[in-house]
């Protein structure tokens, strides 16, 4: 967990209105549970974060099965949410670990079907943001000559890794456009 820029502030104060404003619309909790969540603060992930977009803390000590917002210490965002592109995933990503903060700890059927309720856009670009940093962040591309995949990552491949999708061993080319 980071502490958030004063700019970085701003914009997560933004996601966190329009967020509540929308779970209000959609019905997920009474109005004094999404209240509950106003006070929570919004923080970032570190930027070499790869596999989080987003993370709901709770507080040391607190009862893992009776979890309640007041237990939540911090919900993080990656920083890279926060730029305009990809606001509307980060609205998803927030609207997700809110639920987390509600006491849905796990990601059950009941808490798929609360996720499905988001309306808006975004929701799929998971996968998207998950590709945006690791080709961003990675050192290397494993690239595959015959189908032209490429692999990124932070170590070189040394001809031990295949191709998943036709199984030519990869080469190692190192990546231009690595992360500042």
């Amino acid at each position: 967990m980071a502490k958030p820029s004063k700019e970085q502030s701003i914009v997560l104060d933004r996601l966190k209105d329009d967020v509540l404003e929308q779970m209000k619309t959609i019905g997920i909790e009474n109005e004094s549970r999404l209240n509950s969540l106003n006070p929570i603060r919004l923080a970032v992930l570190r930027r070499n974060a790869t596999q989080r977009h987003g993370v709901t803390r709770f507080r040391r000590g607190a009862n893992a099965l009776e979890l309640k917002t007041a237990d939540v210490e911090t919900v993080d965002l990656h920083p890279m949410l926060l730029h305009s592109s990809w606001h509307d995933y980060a609205r998803f990503v927030l609207y997700h670990e809110y639920l987390h903060a509600l006491g849905n700890r796990f990601h059950d059927a009941t808490f798929r079907r609360l996720e499905q309720l988001w309306p808006h856009e975004g929701a799929d670009r998971g996968r998207e943001f998950t590709q945006f940093l690791r080709k961003r962040m990675a050192t290397w591309l494993w690239l595959c000559t015959t189908c032209d995949k490429k692999y990124p990552r932070k170590r070189r491949a040394n001809g031990r890794f295949r191709c998943r999708a036709c199984s030519t061993i990869l080469v190692d080319v190192m990546n231009t456009q690595e992360a500042n």
